[in-house]
C-alpha cells in the first residue's frame, strides 16, 4: 500500500524567479524576508529535512545531514496565483495567465451578472477583503446588495454578511458567476466571501468557498480517479480542481485545523494521497503584510510536523511544498512569482540528496505518476528514481 502525504503551504515562496521582473516582484522573496523581518524563525524541524539547504535560501541555516531530499521548483506556467500553481503540480501547463481587472470588471459585464442575479451590486474595483467590507459592508447591510469586487489576482469576489444575504444564496449568486464568466472573461476562481458583525466590527467567517474553472484533462487527480487511487483533499484543495478526481474533501477553517485533519486522516486513510492545502500564510498574513503572524504560522507548522513524521509507515512519502508567493514585506498585497520549496521524506527516500532546481511544479505530479504506476503527465520529469534509496 503506497500513500503519499502532501502539504503545501499556501505562498511559502522562496525567491524570485528569473522572469519576476514582468510581475514586478524581482525583490520578493516571502520566506527569507519573513525570517529576516522577524529576527529569525524557530523551525528546527524544517531545518533539520533540509529546508535551508535549498539552492538559493537566503539566511536560513544549512543543516549538516539533512534527513530528507530536497530542492526548489520553478514555475512553468504563466502567472503567480492559486490555481495555476497547483493545477501545474498535477500537470496542467497554464500558456496564457487568466484575466485580471485592475480597474475593475467591465459595466456590460456587471451589467449581466445584476441581470442574472435579479439585483444590483456595489463596489467593483480592486481592494483586500477586510478593506472592502469595512469601505462597503455597512451599506450592503443597508441596500442589501452583494459587495463585488477583485484584486491582482484573476477572481471575482463576492463578499456578503450572512444574516443579509444567507449563505446558500451567496454561493448560489456565486455559481450564476462562475457560469457567467467564460471565455474572454474566464477567470480563475470566484469566490464567495461571508461576513459577520456591525459596521466597525465586521469578520469574514471561514464560510468561504472558491469556484473555480475545472481543470483541463487529463490530470493527475483524474489518472487516479481512473485508477481507484484515493484522494483525500484538505482544505481548499476540492475548491481549486473543482471537486474533479477528489474521493473525499474535508473543509478546514484554518491551519491548525488543517493540520489536526491531516493527522487525522493519516490515522484513517492507509494508501492514496493526502493533499493538503494551509491557506492562512496567504489569505491571512501574505495579502495582509502580516509578516510577524506569517513567522509564527511557520513556526507553528514546524511544531506541529513530528507528529505527522511520526505516523508515517515505512512505504508513506511526505512531500511538503508551496503554489507561489506572497512577501508579507513588499510594498504591494499580491502574490509573487517566486520558486517554491520542495522537501521529500521517508524511510525508502535518500537523506540529504539535492534536487537543486527543478524546471516545472509538475515534476511532483509526474513523480507521483511513477510512484504509482500511472502513465505519464503532459509535462513535468519525475524525480522518483533519483530520490529513492
Amino acid at each position: 500500500m503506497k500513500r503519499v502525504i502532501w502539504i503545501v503551504l499556501d505562498s511559502v515562496g522562496i525567491g524570485a524567479m528569473p522572469d519576476a521582473y514582468q510581475y514586478g516582484d524581482e525583490a520578493a522573496n516571502t520566506l527569507s524576508h519573513v525570517y529576516a523581518n522577524c529576527g529569525g524563525l524557530d523551525i528546527k524541524h524544517m531545518i533539520e529535512l533540509g529546508l535551508g539547504n535549498i539552492d538559493g535560501i537566503e539566511l536560513l541555516p544549512n543543516h549538516i545531514a539533512p534527513k530528507g531530499a530536497f530542492g526548489r521548483l520553478a514555475e512553468l506556467s504563466k502567472g503567480k496565483d492559486t490555481t495555476t500553481g497547483h493545477w501545474e503540480m498535477i500537470g496542467i501547463y497554464t500558456k496564457e495567465p487568466f484575466p485580471t481587472y485592475p480597474n475593475g470588471f467591465p459595466k456590460t459585464l456587471i451589467n449581466t451578472f445584476e441581470n442574472k442575479i435579479k439585483g444590483g451590486i456595489i463596489g467593483n474595483y480592486p481592494a483586500s477583503g477586510t478593506q472592502i467590507i469595512e469601505q462597503l459592508g455597512e451599506e450592503h447591510m443597508r441596500t442589501g446588495h452583494p459587495i463585488v469586487y477583485t484584486s491582482a489576482d484573476s477572481v471575482f469576489q463576492i463578499a456578503a454578511h450572512e444574516e443579509i444575504i444567507p449563505l446558500e444564496r451567496l454561493y448560489e449568486i456565486c455559481e450564476i458567476a462562475r457560469q457567467m464568466l467564460v471565455g474572454e472573461h474566464e477567470v480563475s476562481r470566484v469566490i464567495a466571501r461571508p461576513f459577520v458583525g456591525e459596521p466597525g466590527q465586521f469578520v469574514r467567517t471561514s464560510n468561504r468557498r472558491d469556484f473555480a474553472v475545472t481543470p483541463p484533462v487529463p490530470n493527475l487527480l483524474t489518472y487516479c480517479q481512473k485508477d481507484n487511487i484515493p484522494v483525500i483533499a484538505i482544505g481548499k484543495i476540492e475548491d481549486i480542481f473543482a471537486k474533479q478526481g477528489i474521493s473525499q474533501a474535508i473543509h478546514t477553517i484554518s491551519n491548525e485545523d488543517g493540520i489536526d485533519t491531516t493527522v487525522e486522516c493519516m490515522r484513517r486513510y492507509k494508501e492514496g494521497i493526502i493533499f493538503t492545502n494551509l491557506v492562512d500564510f496567504d489569505m491571512k498574513w501574505g495579502h495582509r503584510n502580516d509578516y510577524r503572524s506569517y513567522g509564527q504560522g511557520l513556526e507553528e507548522f514546524d511544531r506541529r510536523l513530528p507528529e505527522i513524521l511520526n505516523l508515517m509507515t515505512q512505504e508513506d512519502i511526505l512531500i511538503i511544498t508551496a503554489d507561489h508567493g506572497c512577501d508579507p514585506t513588499t510594498k504591494g498585497s499580491d502574490h509573487t512569482r517566486e520558486y517554491v520549496p520542495l522537501i521529500v521524506v521517508g524511510e525508502k527516500i535518500k537523506a540529504g540528496f539535492n534536487l537543486n532546481t527543478r524546471s516545472s511544479f509538475a515534476d511532483i505530479g509526474q513523480t507521483l505518476c511513477e510512484l504509482f504506476g500511472m502513465k505519464d503527465l503532459e509535462i513535468g520529469t519525475s524525480f522518483l528514481k533519483e530520490i529513492l534509496k
